[in-house]
């Protein structure tokens, strides 16, 4: 029998949480509260490891491998998903509350009121906080690309694994049941129609920055090539609709990088910055996650202020960087800084994850895609050879 998807398994979840929340007693719904209660100490118990897991080793091996090719391609990659995420925030602040006016999860100053509680609670302290696992990542990361030091990087590249599988064990295929249980709760709490309908606008949203940060990015590099940016957008297309069905730019390399060769970029340019940008290049997430936040935030009557979110971007920019080739990754990467920067409780996260995961495949999408423009950019700044000359030879006697 063939597996379900992430994706369907989460849209399950939700419609069947909306639906069995309206009729359900009350012991039901507070059986998977009490789930909820434990999953959510799991998770802020995880927190601190996947984000020295995945941030200590991505800081080592940019360090290590320093060189003009990666230099450029890492901080065009971190520009582009800092300017997706400032795009987001400023029409999503603009048009969101415009949108959604008049409605709120809230008629209390407390919105976890309207949920039913567990039966118990099993207490997970984390390890150390969320804070101190940033600080001690950045200072660790730096510190192994500083010393070159191959014990301590073949340590953390383990470890790294360690949480991968966490995730993907342990996280991954919990989050349709924990995100069953929390719209369960909420319909059985009077609050779904507010929440179903921030869902639609905010997708419908997600989706209309996605194309314009595609159609920013491709007309960029087709400026610089002196190419028409559609025919190079339309070029790539094919890896945009294989994320859809993978939900991993790791996964859909192979089939970005063999798009993006069948533009005039140089081979060599196109095998370096591929799978890097698979890895460090996220902006399709960023916008969806700034997006998504926003919508989160205004359901529970959160700041949502320049000043508070300019940190949280910025810190994005390199978090994001971490995410692993997991589908539902970059979330997971930034629940950390979304819970310490922006004030988000459980119940925040956990619309939040479900917010993010409903459309995950199409943020997954756009990085790739987008990964096909930047390594253009990256194609037009660096310096070609005498191989180089040869293949883009060949390339223009196909292409006449």
């Amino acid at each position: 029998m063939k597996r379900i998807g992430l994706l369907p398994r989460i849209l399950l979840a939700i419609i069947l949480g909306l639906i069995l929340g309206n009729f359900m007693p009350e012991w039901f719904v507070r059986a998977f509260a009490t789930f909820n209660g434990i999953f959510n100490n799991y998770l802020s118990f995880v927190i601190p490891f996947i984000i020295i897991g995945f941030i200590v080793p991505g800081i080592a091996n940019m360090g290590r491998n320093a060189g003009k090719m990666l230099g450029l391609s890492t901080a065009l990659a971190y520009v582009s998903t800092f300017l997706a995420g400032l795009l987001a925030f400023f029409v999503g602040s603009w048009l969101l509350p415009i949108m959604t006016k008049g409605q709120s999860f809230q008629t209390t100053d407390n919105p976890e009121e309207f949920l039913q509680s567990g039966f118990f609670e099993v207490a997970m302290p984390p390890l150390m906080e969320v804070t101190t696992a940033l600080i001690f990542a950045f200072v660790i990361g730096i510190g192994i690309a500083s010393i070159k030091g191959n014990v301590l990087q073949d340590a953390f590249d383990e470890f790294q694994k360690i949480v991968e599988k966490v995730i993907t064990v342990t996280i991954i295929p919990l989050l349709p049941f924990h995100i069953f249980g929390v719209f369960q709760n909420m319909t059985y709490g009077g609050q779904v129609v507010n929440i179903l309908s921030i869902f639609l606008k905010v997708f419908v949203l997600i989706i209309a920055l996605h194309i314009t940060i595609l159609l920013i990015q491709y007309t960029t590099a087709g400026t610089l090539h002196k190419q028409n940016p559609f025919k190079l957008l339309k070029t790539v297309l094919p890896a945009y609709f294989t994320a859809i069905g993978t939900q991993s730019s790791s996964a859909t390399i192979p089939v970005t990088l063999a798009s993006v060769k069948k533009t005039t970029i140089r081979e060599r340019v196109a095998d370096f910055c591929v799978p890097l940008f698979a890895t460090i290049h996220l902006s399709g997430s960023a916008i969806t996650l700034v997006t998504c936040s926003l919508g989160v935030l205004l359901l529970s009557g959160g700041d949502i202020s320049f000043s508070a979110y300019l940190p949280f971007i910025l810190m994005l920019g390199v978090t994001l960087v971490a995410a692993p080739g997991v589908p539902g990754g970059a979330v997971m990467a930034a629940i950390g800084i979304m819970e310490v920067m922006l004030g988000f409780n459980e119940t925040m996260l956990s619309l939040m994850i479900a917010l993010y995961l409903a459309q995950d495949s199409f943020g997954t999408a756009t990085n790739v895609t987008g990964d096909g423009a930047l390594s253009l950019i990256v194609d037009k700044f660096t310096k070609k050879d005498k191989n180089d000359e040869g293949d883009e030879t060949d390339k223009n006697a196909q292409l006449v």
